[in-house]
């Protein structure tokens, strides 16, 4: 069992930055993707950033220049570095880790964007 463990969430001002980090619990020799998801209350879970193991990356258009999403396959980790964040970016966010046709997810980390 794999259990992607995230971290880096809070409370931050509008324009403000955050960065997440996601990394599986135990080393594994190949991770084919990690991202995240994020759901705000009332509203369908999103998918936010997600990044190969080529190092190819895709973001919702929502996030497209302000979120970017990095990988440390030497360390099994996975980075989102959210700036210019929007009262709308508000949500909890969710890592997973795709290990071939398999999908572990985090617990996840709440994120909020106010003043």
């Amino acid at each position: 069992q794999v259990q992607p463990v995230e971290s880096g969430g809070g409370l931050v001002q509008p324009g403000g930055s955050l960065k997440l980090s996601c990394a599986p619990s135990r080393k594994i020799s190949f991770i084919s993707a990690m991202g995240w998801y994020r759901q705000a209350p009332g509203k369908q879970r999103e998918l936010v950033a997600s990044i190969t193991s080529g190092g190819i990356t895709d973001y919702a258009d929502s996030v497209k220049g302000r979120f970017i999403l990095t990988r440390d396959n030497a360390n099994n980790t996975a980075y989102l570095q959210m700036n210019s964040l929007k009262p709308e970016d508000t949500a909890v966010y969710s890592c997973y880790v795709r290990i071939l046709s398999a999908t572990f997810w985090g617990q996840g980390t709440q994120v909020t964007v106010s003043s």
